[in-house]
């Protein structure tokens, strides 16, 4: 008889339940500042000193948010790939995993030149009304709300594409995600609420990750268990 060396499995810290709990944490923190900066910046007029005075923390507030929503969401990215192990395809992968990169790239660039201009019309380098506020207005406009909103739609499609390839989570939750990124990557005059459809679709989801796993049991992979063949050896 011929004795097998015991296999180790490996228990994985990426769990959905990590992957919930990371998804919340970003579309907690991301919708917040998106609420913030949307309650907060005038949208038919240009700002003041007045209005910068009495919006700059509520602004400066919202602009720190989003290093941390970063964070989880590359956790998230990085959870969601684990989950999906070996059955991951290859094309599919790489749109998610690069639509998801550039989505935080590019609103990181937003979101440091809205913080660049908001430090200029502090220090009175410029004013409120000047070409520089309206400058860095419209490109941190189209950055975040063009730019990294249409990544986010690709981002929704590569993944519902995975959920419905592997099964992995229920053909529903496929097409909701499909219809939310048709809204984000078609919609031509958006209104300023609509990129919280990203966050919150982000929250929904892992809030049914962790319905699912509500205990965060450790994710055992398929890899890693001993083949039929193996487990009959061993029992002779």
């Amino acid at each position: 008889m011929r004795n097998h060396p015991p296999r180790l499995t490996r228990i994985s810290l990426k769990t959905p339940r990590a992957a919930a709990v990371a998804g919340i944490l970003f579309g907690l923190l991301y919708g917040a500042s998106l609420v913030l900066v949307r309650i907060s910046i005038p949208e038919a007029r240009s700002a003041d000193a007045a209005w910068l005075e009495s919006h700059s923390q509520t602004l400066s507030l919202a602009l720190n948010l989003v290093p941390y929503a970063g964070i989880a969401f590359l956790w998230f990215i990085g959870v969601i790939r684990d989950r999906v192990g070996e059955q991951e395809d290859r094309f599919f992968a790489t749109v998610f995993l690069g639509s998801g990169l550039l989505f935080l790239a590019l609103t990181f660039v937003g979101v440091a030149l809205a913080g660049g201009a908001l430090a200029i019309m502090a220090l009175g380098e410029a004013s409120t009304s000047s070409t520089v506020y309206a400058y860095s207005r419209a490109v941190t406009y189209s950055l975040i709300n063009v730019y990294a909103l249409r990544m986010a739609g690709v981002f929704m499609v590569s993944l519902g594409t995975i959920w419905l390839r592997t099964g992995l989570m229920h053909r529903g939750w496929a097409f909701l995600t499909y219809t939310l990124a048709l809204v984000l990557l078609l919609s031509t005059s958006l209104s300023l609420w609509v990129p919280l459809i990203f966050p919150a679709w982000v929250l929904a989801v892992s809030g049914y990750f962790l319905i699912l796993n509500p205990t965060g049991s450790p994710a055992v992979h398929a890899q890693d268990l001993p083949s039929s063949t193996e487990a009959g050896g061993s029992g002779g």
